[in-house]
């Protein structure tokens, strides 16, 4: 008895913890995933899905030199591979194929100029 209360204990801190994080927002009102010390921020505007990128401190981080960028999308049972592009200064953006509805799923991977790889997820609220 005393393991399923510490399991249960331990299983509602654990997703406590998940939603908090979840809520954090960045300056351009989005979702913010810290990964590798490189803070990214996902917005959407219009059909256009933009990942903005901070350092630890929130200055805007350069984007330049950004290699292999692309996010997988899961909306409403449809996954499409979206390529990212650069834009200056701290910008990766790719067209979506659509709106992004509620609920959808985005994972981001890319490789940063200084050779380390980030990988970065949200749930589009």
């Amino acid at each position: 008895m005393k393991r399923l209360i510490l399991a249960t204990a331990a299983f509602a801190a654990l997703v406590t913890a998940s939603f908090a994080q979840e809520a954090t927002r960045g300056p351009n009102g989005g979702p913010v995933v810290e990964t590798h010390d490189v803070f990214v921020e996902m917005t959407v505007q219009d059909d256009t899905l933009v990942l903005h990128f901070a350092s630890e401190d929130g200055e805007p981080m350069s984007s330049d030199g950004t290699t292999k960028a692309r996010a997988i999308v899961q909306d409403a049972g449809k996954t499409s591979t979206i390529t990212l592009r650069t834009q200056a200064p701290n910008r990766l953006v790719g067209a979506l194929p659509g709106p992004l509805g509620a609920g959808a799923r985005v994972v981001v991977s890319a490789t940063l100029a200084d050779g380390h790889g980030i990988q970065a997820r949200f749930v589009n609220n």
